[in-house]
């Protein structure tokens, strides 16, 4: 059986950081089953492109996900995934000004379409 491939689809960060999170979690737990997952941020979910902005996301109590900005670096540093940010959604949050997280790169929404035909994807 071939290996599943799937795409994260963040649309959320500061205004739901629990659906950001809940995303973080779940790629992590299919990433330490080796299974290949990538992420495309869009709308509010491009802001965690930013460098040292999922750290700011601080409403979680201990009993919940793990903080996003921890996911991240596990996510990069430890499972090496990629995050891609939506093109349409630099300039609206500044992130042609900052620095980026490690393993991100900017890309068209048609990028994402040809993702789409080799993977599934999860909206969040």
């Amino acid at each position: 059986m071939a290996q599943k491939k799937f795409v994260f689809i963040i649309t959320h960060s500061f205004d739901r950081p629990d659906l950001a999170a809940g995303a973080l979690q779940l790629a992590a737990n299919m990433r330490a089953f080796d299974i290949e997952v990538d992420f495309f941020l869009m709308d509010n979910g491009a802001a965690l492109a930013e460098k040292g902005f999922a750290e700011t996301l601080t409403w979680q109590r201990k009993d919940q996900f793990a903080p996003c900005g921890e996911m991240i670096k596990t996510l990069t540093e430890d499972f090496g995934c990629f995050f891609y940010i939506c093109a349409s959604c630099v300039k609206h949050f500044c992130l042609d000004k900052v620095e980026l997280i490690p393993n991100s790169e900017v890309k068209p929404g048609s990028f994402l379409a040809e993702m789409l035909l080799e993977r599934q994807a999860l909206t969040f």
